[in-house]
């Protein structure tokens, strides 16, 4: 190994212990809890509670601005998604966010009602 080749190692070994750093080493919290498409917000009555950490800021930070999901926040603070989902579960534990399923995508609905209501819309308004 050269001198030249220690800083590329150092950066690799940065990248690597970061997330378990952020995260104080625990795992990804169940799936059934947090998906990619879970959205996150700012409780209205955050607890006031010790120093969080800076990468807990800024996940408050952007929620505070509306609903974002997982995935956007992921993107956002580019951490990888199972170090967010544990950051929100904290954050969630301990009063400062609230989250909720995303909306489900709308059903279709069947074209023979629609077909009704425009023919009734018709012969009553011409």
């Amino acid at each position: 190994m050269t001198p030249s080749d220690e800083p590329e190692l150092e950066h690799e070994a940065a990248e690597l212990v970061r997330p378990y750093v952020i995260t104080n080493g625990r795992g990804l919290p169940d799936d059934s809890d947090f998906s990619l498409i879970t959205l996150v917000t700012v409780h209205q009555d955050p607890p006031r509670t010790k120093p969080l950490d800076p990468e807990k800021l800024r996940v408050i930070e952007l929620c505070s601005g509306g609903f974002l999901s997982v995935a956007e926040i992921a993107g956002h603070t580019r951490l990888p998604v199972g170090v967010v989902k544990i950051l929100v579960s904290d954050l969630t534990e301990e009063g400062h966010l609230c989250t909720r399923a995303p909306i489900p995508s709308a059903q279709l609905v069947d074209r023979q009602i629609l077909e009704e209501v425009l023919n009734g819309l018709q012969a009553r308004f011409g």
